[in-house]
């Protein structure tokens, strides 16, 4: 009970770190040493985390690789996912699992993470995985589910620091695709989809430009190395005359959802 309420602090704004992040981290390694919490308080305890912690590089990593966020929260996910009926039609359902709940709370968490996180991991690619699975098996009865998920992928489009590889090889463009697809998707969740494709077209085309600067970058080096001095400066001026190929027609978002 404690570290749930603890959980909601990031409400208050400004807490100081030092005040709790040692503690913190102490219950999260007890805990994976000795699995002494609950599902709900262990949530917590990264929740606090998160919320307090994420947007700075230092203390993201010592979520991410010191605490191995990503390996738990697969576990996590992946236990939880055993205990929820998904065949259980929400008519049957008086009030939801405590499972339910948690991960409700856990795809909060990973939504806010990935929209504030400032580098990049490889062990994220197995973490879209894992919710890709979520949104596969809640496809029937679990819409809100689902719609979680939905909401996680859009979210982690939208960060720079996420690489399209990454969403393409952890099944997070297919489960889009798989959504917008359904013929009972209602206008929120529209929207939520084609902004997740409007955030991947802005990642494809950052990441051709950091690709064309890498190749500039290549040949001034090439350049300087055999004593092209004049060929660095006529080069350099090219460069300065050169159109970019790509705009975009509005920054108005409501071009782009016209009924289709």
């Amino acid at each position: 009970m404690a570290l749930l309420a603890l959980s909601k602090c990031y409400y208050l704004g400004n807490l100081d770190q030092k005040v709790f992040l040692n503690e913190i981290k102490e219950i999260i390694h007890f805990h994976q040493e000795h699995h002494n919490l609950t599902r709900l308080a262990y949530q917590s305890a990264w929740e606090l985390l998160i919320y307090t912690l994420i947007g700075e590089k230092f203390y993201e990593q010592v979520i991410v690789i010191e605490l191995h966020f990503v390996r738990e929260t697969r576990r996590e996910l992946e236990e939880l996912s055993k205990c929820v009926d998904w065949k259980r039609k929400k008519v049957e359902r008086e009030k939801e699992t405590k499972e339910v709940i948690v991960l409700m709370r856990w795809l909060n968490s990973l939504e806010f993470f990935f929209r504030f996180c400032s580098f990049w991991n490889e062990e994220f690619v197995g973490l879209f995985g894992n919710v890709v699975q979520l949104f596969r098996a809640s496809s029937g009865n679990h819409r809100e589910i689902r719609g979680e998920c939905i909401d996680f992928f859009r979210e982690a489009a939208g960060n720079k620091i996420m690489k399209v590889e990454g969403l393409l090889k952890g099944g997070a463009i297919d489960a889009v695709l798989e959504e917008i697809s359904q013929q009972s998707l209602n206008e929120d969740n529209k929207i939520c989809c084609f902004s997740f494709f409007l955030e991947l077209s802005e990642r494809l085309q950052e990441e051709k430009e950091d690709e064309k600067e890498e190749a500039k970058r290549k040949v001034f080096d090439k350049m300087e190395e055999e004593g092209l001095d004049d060929c660095i400066i006529m080069f350099h001026h090219f460069l300065l005359e050169e159109e970019l190929p790509f705009s975009y027609p509005d920054e108005n978002l409501e071009c782009y959802f016209m009924p289709l």
